[in-house]
C-alpha cells in the first residue's frame, strides 16, 4: 500500500515536471517565432522612400504655392552657377513652389534688363528663364573668419525669408533628381532636417545640407543670436543643431539626403535603415531626390579632379554571381560628369 502511493506520488510529480517542461519549451519556441517574425516584420517596414510622406499630394488642387518656396544662397561665382543649376532643374522637373536666390547686391540689381557681367547675366537668367526671385543681400563677414564663416551665415537668412509660410533650403554642391514640393505640406513646425545618417550613431546630428523652414521674426532673431556667441568652428551645421538637435522634426534620409559618397561604401546599413534590406544601387539612384556630393578628397565637382585621385577614390567593381558588376562605379562616375556637362552649358549660356 505504501509503495503504490510512493508510486503514485512519484508519477504525479513527474508528470507535473513534463507539463511544466512542455509549458516552458513552448513558451521558448512562441517567443522565438515572435521575435523571428518581428525581426521580418521590422525588416519590411524600414523606411521606404515616401513611405513616411506617402499621404502628402502635391498634385491636390487649391494649394497656394506661392507661399512656399525653395531657397539658394550665393557669396561667390562658383556657388552662382551651382544655383542656377539647382534652379533649372527645379523647372525642368515641374516644381510649382517658388523660387528665390539671395545673393550679394553688388552683383547686378534685381530690376535690370541687362547685365553687364557673368555673374550679372547668371543672376538674371535665373529670374528669366527659371522664374527665380530675387533678394539681394550683404555677404556678412567676421573678423579672422574664413570665407566659410560667410557662406554658413547666408544659408541661414533662410529663416528671414517671411513673405513664405516655409522655404526649402537647399546646399548647392548637390543635384536635385525629383522634386520635393510635397515636403511644403508636412505639419508644421519651426525646422525639419534628415540626420546626417553617415555620422550615425558615434555623432548622432541633424544635417543641414536640407533644411525645411517656417521662416519667423522670432526664429531668425534665436540664429542671430546664436551666431553671435557661436565659437571660430561653429558653422551653419553646429548652428541649428545646437538650437533644434532636440525639437527638429526628422526628415527621412531616403530619400531627402543622398551622399554620393555612399555608392563606395560597404556597408550600407545606416543608409537603407535596415540590416535585412539587400543593396541595390540602381534602386537607391532611382528612389533618390537629393544628391549631395560628399568624397573627400576628391574635391567639389565644380573643380576639376586630378586622374589619380578621381581613379583612387571611385567605387569598386564587384563579383556579383560570379560577373564583374561596374554598376556602383558607372553611376558615381556619371555624377560627376553630368554635373561638369551642366555646368558647362550654364557657364556658356551666360
Amino acid at each position: 500500500m505504501a509503495s503504490s502511493t510512493v508510486r503514485l506520488m512519484f508519477e504525479s510529480f513527474h508528470a507535473g515536471k513534463l507539463v511544466r517542461l512542455a509549458i516552458v519549451v513552448g513558451a521558448v519556441l512562441f517567443l522565438a517565432s515572435f521575435l523571428l517574425l518581428y525581426r521580418d516584420s521590422a525588416a519590411s517596414l524600414s523606411p521606404r522612400p515616401n513611405a513616411l510622406l506617402a499621404n502628402l499630394r502635391s498634385d491636390e488642387p487649391g494649394i497656394d504655392w506661392s507661399a512656399y518656396a525653395y531657397t539658394q544662397y550665393v557669396t561667390n561665382s562658383e556657388y552662382l552657377c551651382n544655383s542656377v543649376m539647382l534652379f533649372e532643374a527645379l523647372h525642368r522637373l515641374g516644381s510649382k513652389a517658388d523660387r528665390v536666390l539671395m545673393y550679394p547686391s553688388n552683383m547686378v540689381d534685381p530690376g535690370a534688363v541687362r547685365g553687364e557681367s557673368s555673374d550679372a547675366r547668371l543672376v538674371l537668367k535665373a529670374r528669366d528663364e527659371f522664374n527665380v526671385n530675387l533678394v539681394p543681400i550683404s555677404i556678412q563677414h567676421r573678423d579672422g573668419s574664413d570665407p566659410t564663416w560667410a557662406d554658413s551665415f547666408t544659408k541661414l537668412l533662410a529663416f528671414n525669408q517671411t513673405a513664405y509660410k516655409r522655404v526649402l533650403s537647399l546646399d548647392s554642391d548637390s543635384t536635385i533628381l525629383q522634386h520635393m514640393d510635397e515636403l511644403f505640406l508636412l505639419p508644421p513646425c519651426p525646422v525639419a532636417m534628415p540626420r546626417a545618417y553617415w555620422l550615425f550613431p558615434d555623432n548622432p546630428i541633424l544635417s543641414s545640407q536640407l533644411m525645411l523652414i517656417q521662416p519667423s521674426a522670432t526664429e531668425f532673431e534665436r540664429i542671430m543670436d546664436k551666431i553671435a556667441t557661436s565659437g571660430r568652428s561653429d558653422y551653419d551645421m553646429e548652428i541649428v543643431n545646437d538650437l533644434y538637435k532636440d525639437s527638429a522634426m526628422v526628415l527621412p534620409h531616403r530619400p531627402y539626403d543622398l551622399l554620393t559618397g555612399e555608392f563606395g561604401g560597404d556597408n550600407h546599413e545606416r543608409y537603407l535603415g535596415s540590416d535585412r534590406e539587400e543593396w541595390d544601387p540602381v534602386a537607391v539612384f532611382n528612389e533618390a531626390k537629393f544628391l549631395h556630393f560628399s568624397d573627400w578628397p576628391v574635391p567639389k565637382p565644380w573643380l576639376p579632379t586630378p586622374e589619380s585621385t578621381r581613379l583612387n577614390k571611385q567605387p569598386k567593381c564587384l563579383l556579383r554571381d560570379g560577373v564583374e558588376d561596374c554598376t556602383e562605379q558607372d553611376l558615381w562616375n556619371g555624377f560627376y560628369k553630368d554635373f561638369q556637362s551642366v555646368l558647362q552649358s550654364e557657364s556658356v549660356a551666360a
